[in-house]
């Protein structure tokens, strides 16, 4: 069993930058894609950036609401991953949630159920 913790989260003004980091410890299978999802009460969670780790890899993917100011990074020989979110807006608050696929097709996809382990999730709050 895979433990995901992130870190990072906090307020920030609109505009700021923050970056967050999840360590990721146990044992999966395998790991071939990296992700970070995002969710505000009420609504559904939304896949943010993804990144293939395994061999081969490298490949990210974006989500338009985040394309060109999200950079997703991963030092998986370490087991951590990094969201790079800059420009950042009063619409980005949310729970940001660190995920993990075994499977290297679920990268790029948003839809929960294609990712095995989930982080609690880190805080993020922008003021307009």
């Amino acid at each position: 069993q895979m433990q995901l913790e992130e870190s990072g989260g906090g307020s920030v003004e609109a505009g700021g930058s923050l970056r967050l980091s999840c360590a990721a410890s146990g044992v999966a299978y395998r790991v071939n894609c990296v992700a970070w999802f995002r969710q505000v009460p009420g609504k559904e969670r939304e896949g943010l950036a993804a990144l293939e780790v395994g061999d081969g890899g490298g490949k990210s993917y974006y989500a338009d609401s985040v394309k060109g100011r999200a950079t997703i990074s991963a030092d998986w020989l370490n087991r951590e991953t990094y969201l790079q979110m800059d420009r950042l807006k009063p619409e980005d608050t949310a729970t940001y949630i660190c995920v993990v696929a075994e499977n290297t097709l679920s990268c790029g996809s948003w839809t929960p159920r294609m990712y095995d382990y989930w982080g609690q999730g880190t805080q993020v709050t922008v003021s307009s």
